[in-house]
Parts: C-alpha cells; structure tokens; sequence
C-alpha cells in the first residue's frame, strides 16, 4: 500500500517510536546524510553525499550571488524579488543543513532513548498511542515533501512558461537566452539543484516537529501512568512506590532524548528566526507589488514553505509547556494522601523536578514559542511598510 505509514497501523503489528522517523530517515539516506558502515559501497555513496554538499549547499548560494554579479541589469524587479527571497533562505538553508549534518549523531542516538522509553508502553492504550504518533509523525514528513516540492515544481513551470530560468543561477556554460532548448536545460539543470536543496532544506526543517511530537506522545504516556498511581488495590504499597519511580525514570529519560536534540532544534531555528521576518517580507512584497498569476502562485508557495519552518514546531514546543504542566497537576491530584513518608518523600522530590517544563532556547538566547515566532515574522510587515513609505514599488515600475 502507497504511503501505509501514514495511517495507525493495526496493534496486532508491533510499532516502536522510532518508526515516526521512517520518512525522515528514508530522505536522509537518498540525499546522502547515512553511508553504510563499511564496504565498497561506503565510498560510493560518500561520493553522492560529496556531490550533493557541493551542488545544493554550496553552489546554490553563491550561484545567486554570481547571477547578481554578472547580471543585475537583466532583471526585472519582480524576477530580482523571486531570486532574492530564495537566495536569503538558500544561505540560511545551508547553516541549518551544516548544523544538522554535523550533529546528525544526536539524532540517532535520541532514537535509542525512545526505544528504551517504549519498553514501558506495555498496555493496550499505550501501544495505541504509539501507532498514532508514529502515523502522524509520518504523514506531517509527508505533507512537508507535498509542499516543498509544490514550491519547487511550480516555480520551475511558471517561470519556463514565462520564457525564464526559474532562479537565474550563475551558469557560465548554458547561455539560456539562446533559444528554447537551451532555456528548458538551463532550467531543469536549475531545478534539479533546488530539488537537492529543498531536500536538505525540508530535512532541517521537519525533524524538529517530528521528535517533538513523539515526545509529547510519551509525555502523554507519563501522566497517564502518574493518575493510576495507588489506584490499584492489588497492588501492596511496596509495589505502588515501585511504580513511583518506574515514573521518576521514565521522566529523567524523557529529559535525556530533550537534551540529546536540543543543541541540534536551537541551532536550526535560531537561523531560521534570524532570516524568517526577511525573507516573508520580500516574498509579499513581491506578491502585492510586482507578481503575475503564476509568479504568484509560485510566491504564494514559498510563503506556505517559509511559515511550515517555524510555526508548527513553534506551536508544538507551547504544547509541550502545557503538558509539563499537566504533569505537574497529575502528580499532585494522585492518590497520595495517606502513602507512607518514603512515597510522598520521592513524589515531592519528582513534583520538584517536573515544574521545571521542557523549553527550546533558539541559539540560547530567546525561548522557541509561538510569542516568539511571531514577532519575528512581523517583520515582514516592517519589510512592506518602509517599501510602501518610500514609494519603492512604484520607482521599479516607473523605470
């Protein structure tokens, strides 16, 4: 079946956390980012991985930047504007897939952590709610390649229909002004280095959403282990305090996988928080201003991309705040009250702990949040208002 893993998988099959990953990790392995561990074919496919870090992280910025070097005169303010917004976000896409590939080893190993916390997912409803997480953490992979690829595919149709390349890369071999042949090569050599690069870049972009919601589905796991607690009059109170800390533990690994993927989330986002505001506000400068239908519709496209870096992962991590919360709740409404001094000793010791919630700092400096998302992002409107203050818009047209 097409795309089985985005539908829950029957609990008669066994599902394990890391499988939200599958896609992920299936689009690391084609574009290069996980060699096999020895053999000929090591060497190989190092040589992919070499060819795609040099195609789409390093030749894709400075091919704008050597378009804009030989032929600034030739654009149009509109064509600048499509070529800017992607520039922008390419050299901030190269950063964050830099940062990626070198930690790439966190994110690995953050699997191994969710193995260890799926040993606990032994009831029914448990296991339920693996199957859930592991379907919607692929379906999410899947609807940023939908995207992704929808901005890249329909700026390359509209802009060759337009008579065009799609992103006027420095290309000193193929003159796309000498004929249609030679424009329909120059372009398609164009999108298949943007493919690579929006590949790498949907990569950065997606991982971090993905592991947070497997996290929110084991935070979710937590609290519901937290309300049985001395809810079962089978249990002596000797097995009721085992259970006790079978939940500190499970917390201290959930802390573990959050501090294993942290330094990998603040670095990505943080680049993206510094260029987001930007980049939106040359893209709908360029819709409102100087955009066709189908450069529209191909700008529109990128803005769909620029808001799915930041803002689902920006909601997700203000869940996660909450759910730390409702751990906190959950502890305290437990079934404490007459426990004997060494339970409530540790439960107050594991109360103590939870309050501190689960936070992502982008670069150390500002908490990853939607507050924070936000005021980057209005930036773009400061973008548009200088651009209509100074009459910019309407000078380009005029020349």
């Amino acid at each position: 079946m097409v795309f089985e893993l985005i539908r829950p998988a029957p609990l008669t099959e066994q599902k394990r956390s890391r499988d939200g990953c599958i896609y992920l990790y299936r689009a690391m392995k084609f574009i290069g980012w996980l060699p096999p561990k020895q053999g000929v074919l090591r060497y190989v496919y190092l040589t992919w991985t070499l060819m795609t870090f040099v195609w789409c992280t390093t030749y894709l910025p400075l091919g704008f930047l050597g378009s804009y070097m030989t032929q600034i005169k030739s654009f149009s303010p509109g064509e600048f504007l499509t070529s800017l917004q992607v520039c922008i976000n390419a050299y901030g896409s190269s950063v964050k897939v830099a940062i990626t590939y070198s930690m790439l080893w966190r994110l690995i190993k953050a699997k191994n952590i969710l193995d260890q916390l799926d040993l606990r997912c032994t009831a029914m409803e448990e296991r339920e709610k693996i199957h859930l997480v592991v379907a919607r953490s692929n379906h999410a992979f899947l609807i940023f390649t939908f995207v992704y690829c929808g901005y890249a595919g329909s700026t390359y149709l509209s802009s060759v229909l337009s008579g065009r390349p799609p992103w006027q890369l420095y290309n000193p071999f193929i003159d796309w002004h000498d004929g249609t042949l030679k424009l329909w090569v120059a372009s398609t050599l164009e999108y298949m280095v943007m493919s690579g690069a929006v590949l790498q870049d949907q990569l950065s972009d997606s991982y971090p959403l993905i592991y947070t919601l497997i996290l929110r589905a084991h935070l979710d796991m937590l609290r519901e282990r937290i309300r049985r607690l001395r809810s079962d009059e089978n249990l002596s109170e000797a097995e009721s305090y085992e259970e006790l800390v079978k939940c500190v533990m499970d917390h201290k690994l959930i802390l573990r996988y959050c501090a294993i993927i942290k330094p990998v989330i603040q670095g990505t986002i943080f680049t993206q928080f510094l260029l987001v505001g930007l980049v939106l506000g040359f893209t709908l400068i360029n819709v409102f201003f100087f955009s066709d239908i189908w450069t529209g519709i191909a700008s529109f496209m990128f803005v769909i991309t620029i808001l799915l870096q930041t803002f689902p992962f920006c909601y997700t991590c203000n869940l996660i705040m909450e759910d730390c919360e409702s751990l906190t709740h959950a502890i305290f409404q437990s079934n404490w009250v007459d426990a004997s001094r060494r339970y409530k000793t540790t439960l107050l010791y594991f109360l103590q702990n939870v309050q501190q919630p689960i936070v992502f700092i982008a670069g150390g400096i500002f908490q990853i949040s939607m507050s924070s998302n936000i005021s980057v992002a209005k930036f773009a409107f400061s973008v548009i208002t200088i651009t209509k203050q100074m009459n910019i818009a309407d000078k380009f047209k005029t020349d």
